[in-house]
């Protein structure tokens, strides 16, 4: 109607985006778990003292785990020493004193322990069935505990603090329990020369579907190579990994890299998000819902994502490329996990910082260095071709090197040498490809696909 009366309007349609405000001031709050302080590094402790130190011996003894984000006793103490902070960041304004603080008679609204379940969880007398705080909190046989009033609709805050305290224990489907408790895997074999430090663990055995993980540590100079339903749908860490060629061609609940070097990852589509961290010098194959890094240098992405990929603080020299492999049972994998071949975003990162506001941190990969992926694993399935397909620049990329390489064969063709003449350029010609591959670093991954004796069997899983 507009246009047919002249009139130059435009009409767009805007998606609103929201998230809980109580829980976004709770994951600002605990992003403070890994502040630096220098204090603490000279004198190794926490300065100035959180108001309630917890005294309980578990969680000031030693970890298997010493990285903060793996650490579940780190984050058990971590919400223990600050809970009424917590606590008091939920409460409406009119329960806080002039100096915003709880007094006695303070009262938390059901929304902010709504909010509050984004951090805690729990169980009724070691059930096996998880429910998130709120149900907990509002359980009739609770409520003397919990200090929940049905005529205020409210929690009474020092009662629900108390029981808090005394009820939080450690995740015992977290990060450390997997390492410290969980079902040891023999996936990867020993390399002669090589300290056996690794460590992979699962608690697949054990854990709701929803809480399933794969924790695998200090990898060194392996290929390791599964697809199995131990992996489907688990959160899968991967920390300090180096000099190995990693694939993992299952369905995957969510992925996080840390602190690994001179790596190779070929992964299963990632229903989550695929996050890395610290990272240095790593080559990440995947197809994930989000992917994010943060702090990593010279790293390359081929990705397929229905989301820009988000690139955090401290990255240098990032390298984002098409998707360029496959393996049988791909697309039945992105299928499971509700992954598709478009839209893909994987050439339109956002940048997530104040440094390196331009687009200089990262680049794409130029077509002339482009190279399709091959897995070495006989499977089976359907899939026989790049889900969605390659980007024109690269297809033709690839197109004038096949040209190039058959001009060669003519060429050998039409030089009608002899036996002998055949030999000796075939003695080259795999002389040539030798030292190519030794000083690529190909020759490690070529020569780490050979099977392991029957002396060194992995275990099952």
């Amino acid at each position: 109607e507009a246009d047919r009366l002249g009139f130059g309007f435009s009409f767009y349609h805007f998606l609103a985006l929201s998230v809980d405000t109580l829980q976004f001031l709770l994951f600002l709050y605990i992003q403070q778990l890994n502040k630096v302080s220098l204090r603490t590094s000279l004198i190794g402790e926490e300065w100035p003292s959180p108001r309630h130190r917890s005294q309980s011996p578990d969680l000031t003894e030693k970890s298997s785990c010493h990285n903060k984000n793996w650490n579940d006793y780190s984050h058990q103490a971590f919400v223990c020493d600050h809970l009424s902070d917590l606590l008091e960041l939920l409460l409406d304004p009119e329960q806080l004193t002039a100096s915003f603080h709880s007094t006695h008679s303070s009262l938390v609204s059901r929304e902010a322990v709504v909010a509050l379940s984004f951090l805690i969880e729990g169980t009724v007398s070691g059930a096996r069935k998880i429910y998130p705080l709120y149900e907990l909190a509002l359980w009739q046989p609770l409520h003397a505990e919990t200090g929940f009033s049905k005529t205020s609709k409210a929690f009474s805050f020092y009662k629900l603090e108390a029981w808090l305290r005394a009820s939080l224990t450690g995740n015992p489907f977290g990060t450390s329990a997997c390492l410290k408790s969980g079902k040891k895997l023999a996936w990867a074999h020993q390399v002669e020369g090589t300290t056996k430090r690794a460590k992979i663990a699962c608690n697949t055995h054990v854990a709701p579907r929803m809480y399933r993980m794969v924790v695998m540590s200090q990898v060194y100079k392996q290929t390791l190579a599964k697809s199995s339903d131990t992996l489907v749908g688990a959160h899968v860490k991967i920390h300090r990994c180096n000099e190995s060629f990693i694939y993992l061609l299952s369905p995957l609940r969510s992925v996080t890299v840390e602190k690994c070097r001179n790596s190779t990852f070929v992964l299963g589509p990632v229903q989550t998000a695929l996050h890395l961290h610290s990272c240095d010098n790593v080559k990440v194959i995947a197809v994930c819902h989000r992917l994010s890094i943060s702090s990593t240098t010279d790293c390359i992405f081929h990705i397929l994502t229905p989301t820009r990929p988000l690139i955090l603080s401290g990255n240098q020299r990032v390298t984002f490329a098409p998707f360029h492999t496959h393996y049988p049972m791909l697309e039945d994998h992105m299928a499971r996990t509700g992954l598709a071949a478009v839209p893909n975003y994987w050439d339109n990162p956002m940048i997530v910082c104040r440094e390196n506001s331009n687009t200089s941190v990262f680049r794409l990969l130029p077509p002339c260095d482009f190279y399709v992926f091959i897995i070495p694993f006989e499977m089976e399935g359907d899939t026989t071709e790049i889900p969605g397909g390659l980007p024109s620049a690269y297809q033709r990329a690839l197109g004038q090197r096949e040209k190039k390489i058959q001009i060669w064969q003519k060429t050998v063709k039409e030089a009608r040498l002899t036996k002998d003449q055949r030999k000796q350029f075939q003695v080259l010609v795999e002389n040539k490809f030798y030292e190519w591959l030794i000083n690529t670093g190909h020759r490690q991954q070529l020569d780490s696909l050979v099977p392991p004796t029957v002396g060194s069997k992995q275990a099952a899983g």
